[in-house]
């Protein structure tokens, strides 16, 4: 596999493959949810995204030596069928961890703001610290919280500075869920919260989930907030999506399609990450950077004063309700699975803050706050 003549098979929603992949050979565009074993019987490349499921079942008969997934997680993957075939495999951790702090940033911000509450006065909790998770906890400390907790069993076990899961529970304000998805072992994530874990939430909490939909019961959500409306929620991951229960929906507070990774520098720079992978595998010369990809953004600077609110600053790069607006809109649809595929394939340009720099006639500490969300300056 040392020429450039190979055959590469890419999810439909994957971005920019074309412009980084072309120089190792032809490229074939499918729809990731529906690929099945005959689309890739003479392929030597698949890029996937969460959506496939890449086990024996799809690759038995298939000559594929790399597979990459644009993704952070990992889960859809059979890791150990690849290794046992010696297929090559590449993820993109971290590709898009600082796009999904950013959703959490904007929503707890949008949730507080409209109840007249301080972030500086809450407790947080962090359920998952991994990449998002740490990235998470990093920017929430800079910006500066009453106080932060972390829960990750497994980092538990060799690290210290974590509390169990339910302490958390009855501590904290604001949950952020991260959790991978677990089925087994000894530190499961499927239904990590039901009933008697949702129960114990104080009042007026915040729980937000952008990690992994079944890591919460839906049927015990549903319940729950039927008798606790004073606890605010925020999904971004469903139990069974794309089926999107259409009355739990009808409870939560900011509901949306899946898209808190979805970035432009999110998506491109996981994209960008297999294209190295598969330059190290092959053996040859990389001479492009992430930055080569991306285009200018629509707004690039913005002028400030000490009067600035940080969350209108926010609103300029993303709004989290006109994703709760597009999700709702397709619920009573007959076809609401097809419609929350359409809404991620055809999701709209979102920057990061690191995209939009900040200047103007603002004081040198108001600046800094702004610099610790995560904005740029000049």
């Amino acid at each position: 596999m040392k020429s450039y003549d190979l055959k590469i098979v890419a999810d439909e929603n994957i971005p920019a493959v074309e412009q980084m992949f072309a120089r190792f050979g032809d490229i074939t565009r499918v729809d990731g949810r529906s690929l099945d074993p005959e689309q890739l019987v003479d392929v030597d490349v698949l890029l996937v995204r969460s959506v496939t499921q890449v086990n024996q079942q799809l690759l038995a008969n298939s000559p594929v030596k790399f597979v990459g997934s644009a993704t952070i997680g990992t889960d859809h993957v059979d890791k150990k069928y690849l290794s046992s075939r010696h297929i090559q495999f590449a993820s993109a951790p971290g590709c898009n961890a600082d796009a999904v702090v950013e959703y959490d940033l904007s929503c707890i911000m949008q949730l507080l703001q409209q109840s007249n509450e301080s972030l500086a006065d809450k407790v947080v909790a962090i359920v998952g610290v991994g990449n998002v998770g740490s990235r998470l906890a990093r920017r929430l400390q800079a910006v500066g919280v009453k106080q932060l907790i972390l829960n990750d069993p497994p980092r538990a076990q060799h690290e210290s500075g974590f509390s169990d899961l339910n302490s958390v529970l009855e501590t904290a304000d604001i949950i952020a869920l991260h959790t991978p998805l677990i089925k087994g072992g000894p530190w499961p994530t499927e239904h990590l919260l039901g009933s008697a874990e949702l129960a114990l939430l104080k009042p007026g909490a915040i729980l937000l989930n952008a990690g992994r939909g079944p890591a919460i019961k839906g049927t015990d959500l549903l319940e729950f907030l039927h008798n606790r409306d004073d606890v605010r929620t925020v999904l971004d991951v469903w139990e069974h999506e794309p089926a999107v229960d259409s009355a739990l929906a009808a409870m939560v507070n900011i509901a949306t399609p899946h898209i808190a990774g979805y970035s432009l520098e999110g998506k491109l720079r996981g994209t960008y990450m297999l294209k190295q992978a598969l330059t190290s595998f092959l053996q040859l010369e990389g001479d492009e950077s992430l930055q080569d990809f991306l285009p200018d953004p629509a707004i690039s600077s913005v002028q400030l004063t000490d009067q600035a609110d940080a969350l209108a600053v926010i609103n300029l790069l993303y709004d989290p309700y006109r994703d709760d607006r597009a999700l709702r809109a397709t619920l009573q649809s007959p076809n609401q699975q097809r419609e929350f595929d359409l809404l991620r394939k055809n999701y709209p340009i979102r920057r990061e803050f690191c995209s939009l720099s900040i200047d103007g006639p603002i004081s040198d500490s108001n600046k800094e706050k702004f610099l610790r969300l995560g904005f740029s300056a000049q």
